[in-house]
């Protein structure tokens, strides 16, 4: 199929690679002429700006840091929807605001415009190896057409239900690392104040009732004070957690747990934390704490 990927950030680099393998043909946008000699690299064709050529465009995949940017990418002045064939499909990979996603879809059903949001987990290391979880909101008739183009990016590729749901799944699940991420933090430095290895701590946590992905994942970096190592910036999981936040409060849903831990990354950012890893809320622990967490 004809596929314009706009984003070629970590995320979107992953997606051009492997949907290059499938013999899709891929053009890229991004802003900046680094990543889009990058994509040229890898067989894409760059183009100049968002809508260039977009009309004979079958599939549009999204990759964007922020939904400010998404909103504008679909229907601001030079919006791609203005573009698009009808029959076309737009698939929203970034993580964004649920309610602006579900005015989205229904302004690209006016124009005979599928849009799937398909949010993603694991991180740049499954874009690259195409084994990302993809969870896809949307009407299903568009899903199982769709379902080729995800499953060559994706690994577990699941159908949630109509628009909107694959972002509250997104974000659940996002609010959900943060929380042990940072309650990982937590237990970490009690133990080194209380004279005992975190590494010890974390050897025992992955072979009893505390084992978690996110151990895995983060541990090591909390751990070893490589904070510097990311597997997923701080400031795009603060982004997803006050968009969780959001979604409580309109949804009157208790949040108690959540605005701590959203504080906690607020606090980390202003700290000037967020280039680093998400694991770096530790730091914030360290600094309550007056102790490290790496011994």
């Amino acid at each position: 199929m004809k596929i314009r990927i706009i984003g070629c950030g970590a995320m979107g680099s992953g997606m051009v690679k492997n949907l290059q393998r499938t013999d899709h043909e891929v053009a890229t946008f991004d802003p900046d002429p680094t990543k889009q000699e990058q994509m040229k690299k890898l067989g894409a064709t760059p183009v100049s700006r968002p809508t260039a050529g977009i009309a004979e465009t079958e599939v549009v995949l999204l990759s964007l840091p922020t939904s400010s940017m998404v909103w504008e990418t679909v229907i601001g002045k030079e919006g791609i929807l203005s573009y698009l064939s009808e029959g076309a499909y737009i698939l929203d990979m970034s993580t964004t605001d649920v309610e602006m996603t579900k005015h989205l879809a229904r302004s690209a059903k006016e124009k005979g415009v599928d849009y799937l949001d398909c949010p993603v987990s694991n991180g740049p290391t499954g874009a690259n190896d195409g084994t990302l979880t993809i969870m896809v909101g949307g009407e299903k008739e568009a899903f199982d057409a769709m379902l080729p183009v995800l499953s060559a990016i994706g690994k577990e590729v699941r159908y949630i239900g109509p628009s909107g749901s694959g972002q509250v799944v997104k974000l659940c699940n996002n609010m959900m690392v943060a929380g042990i991420t940072a309650l990982l933090s937590e237990t970490f430095l009690t133990g080194a104040k209380n004279g005992v290895d975190p590494k010890k701590i974390a050897e025992l946590m992955a072979i009893g009732s505390a084992q978690t992905k996110v151990l895995s994942v983060f541990g090591p970096n909390l751990i070893d004070d490589t904070h510097n190592e990311v597997k997923f910036l701080l400031s795009h999981m603060a982004k997803d957690i006050n968009l969780y936040m959001d979604m409580t409060k309109k949804a009157e849903s208790p949040a108690l747990i959540g605005s701590l831990v959203a504080q906690l990354y607020e606090a980390a950012k202003r700290q000037g934390l967020g280039h680093l890893d998400t694991s770096a809320v530790g730091q914030v622990v360290e600094w309550m704490g007056n102790h490290k967490i790496s011994v």
